[in-house]
């Protein structure tokens, strides 16, 4: 009987992290659909796009919401710390790769829409320790709002997850199994941003203009846009 317990945490798991929060706030505010905005993810980087600040901010709590569930729901249904890591990773798989958004792509095939993943994966890492949440999110601002890449900022969580669990485990604070979550948290996020990864390794990933950099580079182009042209 406990067997089913555990596949109906894991599968629970997925069903809330596919609820696609981004693509309800936004069409609340403004109509618009989120997918056919900028990335067309329905995280909260691109519900700010598509409809302000306030819409990008209660999608990204949302969304950190559904990982915190997800691993609550596994903690009252068993006691097996693999169920509860594994009931985590798949509110990020549901995010990214949610049911209630499945589309055919322009070759006909179908897929499944969603997000990056970045805060049902805090989220998840809140359910197993609540003080995660200043030091992962602290650490992913720094990036964001510094060097202005969603992307980097997105596998700086992962990252986070990995080194601040390795490190309470290692002291014995958490079980060692509780690392795996970072772990698969940090491949699910790579996997998702692999199109962006392309894009920082040319040079053309997008930097967002309230970030120290986005400040920098609109200053650079502005005073070369003042600057006299040389004669010919």
């Amino acid at each position: 009987m406990q067997i089913l317990f555990d596949i109906g945490a894991v599968v629970l798991g997925y069903i809330l992290g596919s609820i696609p929060f981004g693509l309800l706030i936004v069409k609340m505010k403004t109509g618009k659909d989120i997918r056919t905005v900028e990335s067309g993810r329905t995280g909260g980087t691109n519900a700010m796009r598509a409809a302000g600040f306030g819409a990008g901010l209660l999608t990204a709590i949302m969304d950190a919401l559904k990982g915190i569930a997800a691993v609550s729901a596994a903690q009252a249904l068993t006691g097996n710390h693999l169920v509860h890591v594994f009931a985590a990773a798949s509110a990020i798989i549901g995010h990214n790769y949610s049911i209630f958004l499945t589309e055919r792509d322009e070759n006909g095939r179908l897929r499944l829409g969603g997000g990056a993943g970045a805060m049902p994966a805090i989220g998840g890492a809140i359910g197993f320790w609540g003080w995660s949440f200043p030091i992962i999110v602290g650490l992913g601002a720094l990036v964001f709002f510094t060097v202005g890449i969603a992307s980097l900022a997105t596998m700086t969580v992962g990252m986070s997850i990995i080194i601040l669990f390795t490190i309470r485990a290692s002291m014995g604070l958490m079980p060692w199994v509780d690392v795996l979550y970072g772990v698969i948290a940090e491949v699910l996020l790579i996997w998702a941003l692999r199109t962006n990864i392309k894009k920082l390794l040319t040079g053309n990933e997008r930097v967002v203009s309230i970030s120290l950099a986005g400040q920098l580079r609109i200053k650079r182009e502005q005073r070369k846009a003042t600057e006299p042209m040389d004669d010919v």
